[in-house]
């Protein structure tokens, strides 16, 4: 029924979750900034990243827990199987991590996939094998933080991720005042803020997940269950963490190669930390629609309009400029670059919370299979849009990437949408009273 909620709920429930996401960037400047002040960094950050990207890959399976248990856990009998199932996740990926970790695929992977320096091996090496103890800890923290937002205490999230931030800061300074930084000890400030947030989330998590105790068992959820909701979301975010390599493999093709692909990478991590505040907008549905679907609709088309805007003010402002050599540290050609890059990226802010949105239905309604078609639609089109903005126009540089990523995610759009819609012409199809002829 609707009316049964207020903006000022929604935006109490959402808002944190947004705070949260944008703060979890922050990590990386942490590690980033304490790799910087050790001898030889570049060498140092070079390594990390390395390893770090290979960590991003593998975590994909990990980080979908989250969803998952939003989605499917509603008592104290579905709680403990989501964590079952999770254990079985957690030790094939690990024993899969733990092979590379200490076996010569780990080394041929390093080299031959990553294009990393024989003698940066053993120091990407040593940094993986630290960074590897995150997935145990993510995988807890994502089952309990799905709890969490069940019960729309979100601003634990947030909480939760200040508690890690300020646990890294302490953790890389004491590393610094004692003179030893090294790769590894980036993976290792990782390691103990995502341990930091675990913790915090375990804790606030085991005081409701016990609510569920005085609550009536009404889950029939099967493992199968999960497998069918889970496993086409791991694939979604496969796809979607596949499609920007993807994109620099095309940009090495255009005029300018340097020029193109650092001011790709620098508008591209610029959007995204501005849609980061809404990769949640998914929950919106997921908790409130069937409550109040006129307003949830409309929340979501207000908030979905901001990340645009500011954009906007960045890209046709003297703040641009501004923020791109005072924030970024862009000298002035690449900042000029890169404005004219996030430009393109106009359409791609408008619609990711639309998409985002519209696959809240999917998770809703758990149709998570039908979400992987629309990422297929989405990598197809920027295949396509880059093989010929590429040949055609190789001198418009980082702007291909931008154009192929937006025009991506608006396919993605509409195939979400042409989804959502015939899955609600059918189930209003299903109310309708059958009528027997006379």
């Amino acid at each position: 029924m609707d009316g049964q909620i207020s903006y000022k709920q929604l935006s109490a429930f959402f808002v944190p979750l947004g705070i949260s996401a944008s703060l979890t960037a922050i990590t990386h400047v942490i590690i980033n900034g304490t790799l910087a002040r050790g001898e030889d960094a570049a060498f140092i950050i070079a390594c990390y990243a390395v390893a770090f990207s290979i960590f991003g890959i593998i975590e994909r399976p990990i980080i979908v827990f989250r969803q998952t248990s939003s989605a499917l856990v509603k008592d104290l009998k579905s709680f403990k199987l989501l964590n079952v199932f999770l254990l079985y996740v957690t030790l094939g990926i690990m024993l899969f991590s733990w092979t590379m970790a200490f076996s010569p695929l780990g080394d041929w992977i390093y080299v031959h996939f990553f294009h990393a320096d024989p003698n940066m091996v053993n120091t990407i090496s040593q940094a993986f094998k630290w960074i590897t103890l995150v997935l145990i800890f993510s995988g807890i923290r994502g089952i309990y933080q799905g709890v969490i937002i069940n019960h729309l205490e979100t601003k634990w999230l947030t909480i939760g991720v200040i508690a890690r931030l300020v646990g890294m800061f302490a953790i890389a300074y004491l590393f610094v005042a004692m003179d030893y930084v090294t790769s590894a000890v980036g993976s290792i400030i990782f390691l103990a803020g995502m341990m930091i947030e675990c913790i915090v989330s375990v804790w606030k998590g085991h005081f409701l997940v016990k609510d569920y105790t005085k609550e009536k068992e009404t889950s029939s959820l099967r493992k199968k269950d999960i497998a069918k909701f889970y496993t086409p979301l791991v694939f979604y975010f496969l796809i979607q963490t596949i499609m920007i390599p993807i994109i620099y493999v095309f940009l090495a093709k255009t005029e300018q190669l340097q020029m193109g692909i650092a001011s790709f990478a620098l508008a591209f991590s610029i959007t995204n930390m501005i849609l980061s505040f809404f990769m949640y907008t998914h929950q919106i549905v997921m908790q409130f629609y069937e409550k109040d679907k006129k307003k949830v609709v409309k929340f979501t088309l207000l908030i979905s309009f901001i990340p645009s805007f500011v954009l906007t003010v960045l890209c046709f402002s003297p703040l641009g400029m501004l923020f791109m050599q005072g924030v970024m540290g862009a000298d002035e050609v690449l900042a000029t670059a890169t404005l004219g890059v996030l430009k393109f990226f106009l359409l791609k802010t408008l619609v990711f919370p639309l998409v985002d949105f519209l696959n809240g239905f999917l998770m809703m309604q758990r149709k998570t299979s039908l979400m992987v078609i629309s990422q297929i639609a989405n990598l197809l089109i920027v295949l396509v849009s880059l093989v010929l903005l590429v040949h055609y126009f190789p001198h418009w540089n980082g702007t291909n990437g931008a154009i192929a990523a937006s025009l991506g995610e608006l396919a993605g759009l509409v195939v979400v949408s042409v989804i959502v819609y015939k899955l609600s012409k059918n189930k209003v199809e299903q109310r309708r009273p059958v009528t027997l002829g006379a």
